[in-house]
Parts: C-alpha cells; structure tokens; sequence
C-alpha cells in the first residue's frame, strides 16, 4: 500500500483560500509605472511574468478597482522596474494605498514614451501594451518590450508571508 501526503482539511475555493495559498509563494518584486492624465502612477507587482522571448512580451496583473487602473487602462506604455532588496520601503509606499508615490522620498525621472522611471532598480524595461485581458476583479496587461536597462546592481526584493525580504544564502 501507498502512503499518501498528510493533505489537510480541504477548504473550498474562496479569496482567503487564494491569499493563504500564494502567502507561501515567494515572488519577485516589481513596481509598474504610467503617466496618467493627472501625473505618474504606479503600484507594486508581484504577479510580473516573461510570457515570450520572440516577441519580447511580458504581463502582469491590476486590480480594476486601485487607484493605478484607470491611468494603465489607457495607458499605450508602461515602465517595469525590478526591485532590489534595498528597496523594501519603495515597494512598501507603491503597495500602499493613499500613498504619495511619486513624492520627494522617491528618486524618479521621466523616460521615453514619457514613462515614469524609478532610479536605483535592477532593473528597469519601457513595454508597449498590446493587450488588455478581463480576469476577474483583475486585469492581465500584455505588454511588449521595447527598451530596457538589466544593470542594476545586487539582490531581488521577495515577497513572502506577506512581507517583503530578502534571499538567504
């Protein structure tokens, strides 16, 4: 006879279920940027993913209902930056509803496309939206790449059990 894992009480599917599952998910941190009508937007990411090399297309996930949206909605480029782990407070503050995101403690300039660029990342690419896909209270934007900068240097930001760390060797 097989023995079999120690699986637990399932739960039925619900939000919490989901939160709880993907609290034990490290991810990568990442910070979306847009001008909007009324000046730069942005928020944290932790749902960025290379979807294709040939094209070069990445996508990420947006609440409809934050504060970001309607600027990305109808937004043709976004800026993707890659956090590094000295940069949890700026993850925190573009994760933080109500924030002054674009405020005197964030180093900022505008990029091509008139894309808000973080300073300090590890990364930063200036993508072009090609789509925009309904996915429950979210959305997934498609986004093409069109130039970018992977120099930055140290470590990733993680999100992990709903914080912001660091790897361990």
């Amino acid at each position: 006879m097989t023995a079999t894992p120690d699986l637990g009480a399932p739960r039925l599917a619900s939000p919490d279920l989901l939160r709880s599952t993907f609290r034990r998910h490290a991810a990568g941190v990442a910070v979306i940027t847009a001008r909007g009508a009324g000046g730069p937007v942005g928020f944290t990411a932790t749902s960025l993913t290379s979807v294709s090399a040939e094209p070069p297309l990445v996508s990420f996930g947006i609440g409809t209902g934050g504060s970001s949206w309607p600027a990305i909605a109808e937004a043709d480029h976004v800026g993707v930056h890659i956090l590094g782990e000295h940069q949890g407070e700026l993850a925190a503050t573009f994760a933080r509803s109500g924030a002054d995101r674009f405020g005197a403690r964030t180093a900022w300039r505008e990029g091509p496309e008139g894309v808000p660029l973080l300073d300090g990342v590890l990364a930063w690419l200036v993508c072009r939206i090609v789509g925009r896909v309904p996915a429950g209270d979210h959305r997934i934007v498609l986004a093409e790449v069109a130039l970018g900068d992977p120099t930055g240097t140290g470590r990733p930001l993680l999100y992990h059990q709903g914080r912001f760390t660091a790897l361990r060797d």
